[in-house]
């Protein structure tokens, strides 16, 4: 069971993207339990709606490869609440395809959505942040950003671009009060496990498939989106205030096998 820990995110502004399932919908559940005013963004019309509506978030319905309307996130956000104070980068894309099965619109698609969003929002928020004198930027990569993995070739070059966005920013934010890390998860219980596998699968084929994975973590179970938003929320926090350019593993063991 989770340890409860009592932030205070009250007059803080924070944007998540991904926010409409997974983990980027469990942390915009938190961050409303503490407090925070949320612009959750996300494509998902509905799904989006139904969140924003039963927890007070501000729905955005945007499309994050594309720059002008990140851009407008940030400064739709800030004009609004007169400061920005957090962002995290949930949004994310799979495909399922090896270095020679990978076609050129599996990969753009996958870096359009995994780093150009990623690097769009970063840079517009830091522009913010960095006028306020402070601020935290919680990029969302992958252990397959470290150790990668064969089959999704696109998505562990995506995240390995993310954490080198995370550090490389960290050293120009250096000093600005700005600050930005980035959350490593592993194998975790989101839409995004079982996408893509090229058919649909029957609910007792996602359960085996799920549970394989499961077995082949050291603490045998898949993460809850909870406990990747305990960590984002972390590093929102001034709790991690000394953390610049970090990332934190949440993993179940995997990457220490």
């Amino acid at each position: 069971m989770l340890a409860t820990v009592n932030y205070d995110f009250s007059n803080k502004t924070i944007i998540v993207t991904g926010a409409a399932s997974g983990m980027g919908r469990a942390t915009t559940v938190k961050l409303r339990e503490y407090g925070a005013t949320v612009y959750a963004a996300d494509r998902n019309h509905s799904a989006l709606q139904e969140l924003c509506d039963k927890w007070g978030a501000t729905p955005c319905h945007i499309d994050v490869s594309k720059v002008a309307e990140c851009n407008a996130l940030i400064k739709t956000a800030e004009q609004e609440q007169g400061q920005l104070d957090g962002l995290v980068n949930f949004a994310g894309v799979i495909k399922r395809s090896g270095l020679l099965e990978c076609t050129d619109n599996e990969f753009d698609f996958v870096m359009n959505v995994n780093v150009k969003a990623c690097f769009y929002l970063c840079r517009a928020a830091a522009l913010q942040m960095k006028k306020q004198g402070a601020g935290s930027i919680v990029n969302i990569s992958s252990i397959w950003s470290e150790i990668g993995a064969s089959g999704v070739f696109a998505y562990c070059v995506s995240k390995g671009a993310v954490s080198q966005i995370t550090r490389s920013a960290a050293l120009d934010l250096a000093g600005t009060g700005v600050r930005i890390n980035e959350v490593r998860p592993g194998e975790t219980n989101t839409p995004m496990l079982a996408s893509e596998r090229g058919y649909t699968m029957s609910q007792t084929e996602i359960d085996a498939a799920l549970n394989s994975i499961a077995d082949s973590i050291p603490e045998k179970r898949l993460a809850d989106p909870s406990e990747i938003a305990a960590a984002a929320i972390f590093l929102l926090s001034d709790q991690s205030s000394y953390m610049q350019g970090a990332s934190i593993t949440v993993d179940g063991g995997y990457t220490i096998r």
